[in-house]
């Protein structure tokens, strides 16, 4: 969605997790496994603090980077939050054959998948605008947050 998105509002498209990749020489998964869940929440921090001053681009970040108020003060001062949401089970089946998920590389991915939902639910309701995905493809996906450009009369 987000390269899309960004192509069709013709900006910039950053990910955080490639500029995460990049600054630390391996993969999210082996950030994970060598030095952890906390050393990679400050890696993603310090990238979103050095990244949400850009203008005109479309940042996507991981579903865990709204864990920090500093990420959701950082991202909402230059720009706007959409939130893309869906069922658990739909989640799943996007994300089962990924193995790039280190914190889904458990024996009940679905269930984990729910408990960090609900874990999150609260972090993610601060977004300006949440978008349920379930039923939608990546080009309605686009074409909702377009509209919402458009109704809020912000440049598209």
């Amino acid at each position: 969605v987000g390269k899309k998105l960004a192509r069709a509002l013709k900006r910039e498209f950053i990910d955080t997790d490639k500029i995460i990749e990049n600054r630390a020489g391996k993969t999210i998964s082996d950030i994970f496994a060598d030095d952890g869940e906390i050393y990679f929440r400050d890696l993603e921090a310090e990238v979103i603090r050095d990244i949400s001053g850009k203008e005109n681009s479309v940042i996507i970040t991981g579903g865990g980077a709204v864990l920090r108020d500093e990420n959701i003060n950082n991202l909402k001062k230059n720009g706007i939050i959409f939130c893309l949401k869906a069922l658990p089970e739909i989640i799943y089946n996007r994300v089962r054959n990924d193995i790039k998920r280190p914190l889904l590389q458990v024996e009940n991915p679905l269930e984990k998948i729910k408990e960090m939902l609900e874990q999150r639910k609260k972090y993610y309701d601060k977004a300006d605008y949440i978008i349920d995905t379930s039923e939608m493809t990546a080009d309605e996906v686009v074409k909702e947050i377009r509209k919402y450009f458009l109704d809020k009369n912000l440049k598209v």
